[in-house]
């Protein structure tokens, strides 16, 4: 089998890759990654040597680079995104052209060189917020920032080679990841490392938004779940079971780290904060999969390899 993973030296990819690596060792991976300031080659400092692992660094907009890299590809997996809603909020362009163009250009790619599955990697973003209740596969999208508007947009293009071109398209929709290799612009990471280096956290609001919460790895298990059992055509929600606020995270992290709550700096609220995620989860578990991990010890396990890692992190916030 050979896969192309694009994004994989971003947080997601580079831990799926190591993943598919270790579990079927046939595998040959080509990783497509523009290397932008969240993709890191440290990420996969471990496997780079591995004969059935290549690494090839280009932009998915570009046309040339995404037809080369498509030849004999047998399933694409596509991770490459702009993902941080703060940076979006900022500039959205390159938001649209990462996340919608890029995910045009690859899909026009796959249709050219037969590829026989695509999967794309999405958010439970894109659904928006909801007070009660969950959000199924079949919900509205309403997405509520340039970044979960571009990958909402790429979401439609993704299903629409599907529906004209009958592209083996098939997309994932996960709740909030974490675990190891997480750039530390992200929540859980940089409250880890700020309290590390003795730094306060900065929550937003009141603190009270909710968020799902799930282990990379049992996001890579269900992604891989999906390219062997889902169906072309189809969306399938990927949660955690573990809806949590962003100040019970936080307690969390301190307790762990032997910190009180004077080390908590509330801010000002983001624009268009959307106040809770939710996700229906039943299609997929029905299937026969479900997360491995429960939330405080795939917690503990990433703080612990936050504290043991400061190699490579540290180079990445100062």
């Amino acid at each position: 089998m050979k896969l192309l993973i694009t994004g994989g030296c971003g947080f997601i990819g580079s831990n799926f890759i190591r993943n598919m690596l270790e579990k079927y060792p046939d595998y040959q991976i080509t990783n497509l990654d523009k290397l932008t300031y969240a993709g890191n080659p440290d990420n996969l400092k471990d496997i780079e040597s591995d004969p059935n692992y290549t690494f090839v660094k280009g932009d998915i907009c570009d046309t040339d680079v995404v037809s080369k890299v498509m030849q004999d590809v047998d399933q694409v997996i596509h991770f490459a995104a702009e993902s941080h809603v703060d940076r979006s909020i900022e500039d959205g362009a390159v938001f649209v052209r990462t996340n919608v163009l890029g995910t045009n250009t690859l899909l026009q790619g796959a249709l050219d060189n037969d590829v026989e599955r695509f999967i794309h990697v999405s958010t439970d973003e894109v659904y928006g917020s909801i007070k009660e209740g969950s959000f199924s596969e079949m919900d509205d999208l309403k997405p509520s920032s340039p970044y979960s508007s571009s990958k909402a947009g790429s979401d439609l293009l993704a299903m629409s080679y599907y529906t004209t071109y009958d592209l083996p398209v098939t997309i994932t929709r996960c709740t909030n990841n974490f675990g190891p290799y997480q750039y530390p612009e992200k929540l859980i990471p940089l409250f880890i490392t700020n309290l590390m280096d003795n730094r306060k956290v900065p929550v937003y609001g009141s603190g009270m938004n909710v968020r799902d919460w799930i282990h990379v790895d049992d996001h890579c298990s269900g992604i891989d779940f999906v390219l062997n059992n889902g169906n072309t055509g189809e969306v399938y929600n990927i949660g955690g079971s573990s809806e949590l606020t962003n100040l019970d995270i936080t307690h969390r992290i301190l307790a762990a780290l032997d910190k009180d709550e004077s080390m908590i700096e509330y801010v000002e609220d983001r624009k268009g904060h959307d106040f809770r995620y939710s996700l229906d989860c039943n299609k997929l578990k029905k299937m026969g999969w479900k997360p491995k991990y429960d939330f405080d010890t795939a917690l503990n396990s990433t703080i612990a390899w936050y504290v043991n890692n400061r190699w490579w992190w540290e180079p990445l916030k100062h």
